[in-house]
């Protein structure tokens, strides 16, 4: 005879916790790696690019905030005002 025991109340669950910047570039350059090889049945290929859309937009959140963050510091600091960043494109 078998004893049931009672149901255990499930915690709520959490948002799952986005990657560290560099975790999510790793997996955006596999992701970007592995649709390059055009080898991908369609629903996989969609799949992968909705993950890298996210991703990308995760890690631009990421830089966006320590931007911020940067700007910030340099301001308490009385120094060097913060400057767009400039390519030579």
């Amino acid at each position: 005879m078998k004893l049931l025991m009672p149901a255990q109340p499930k915690e709520p669950a959490q948002p799952a916790k986005p990657p560290s910047f560099e975790m999510g570039l790793e997996e955006l350059e596999k992701i970007v790696k592995d649709m390059e090889s055009g080898d991908l049945p369609l629903e996989r290929a969609l799949e992968l690019f909705e993950r890298g859309m996210k991703l990308s937009d995760t890690c631009r959140k990421q830089l966006e905030e320590a931007e911020t963050r940067v700007e910030i510091l340099m301001k308490r600091a009385g120094e060097v005002q913060p400057q767009p960043f400039k390519t030579d494109k």
